[in-house]
């Protein structure tokens, strides 16, 4: 693994109901004004692999030190965006590396 000074965090989102993808994203993208993070991207999945299409969307965020990311995660904005998102989404899976 290469030796880096920082946090990916990446998480993959499925839709309950295809027709709340863009609300996902839109909920997600409220993530992109919290400051602790050194990049940021939400994305709607291309879904160009034939092998798995269960991910509608996807969010890769890097961040400097284990504590920026928990100052994310207890940033009022990720409450908001949970707000939106909880009740449109069907999965949720995180990996922070």
């Amino acid at each position: 693994m290469a030796n880096r000074s920082f946090i990916r965090h990446v998480v993959f989102f499925s839709a309950k109901d295809k027709a709340d993808v863009t609300r996902i994203r839109e909920g997600l993208s409220l993530l992109r004004d919290i400051p602790h993070s050194s990049t940021f991207e939400v994305s709607e999945n291309k879904n160009v692999d034939a092998l798995s299409g269960e991910v509608d969307v996807v969010v890769y965020a890097e961040f400097e030190s284990d504590e920026d990311l928990r100052a994310y995660k207890a940033h009022q904005l990720y409450q908001d965006s949970i707000a939106v998102v909880r009740p449109l989404r069907e999965l949720r899976i995180a990996a922070d590396f």
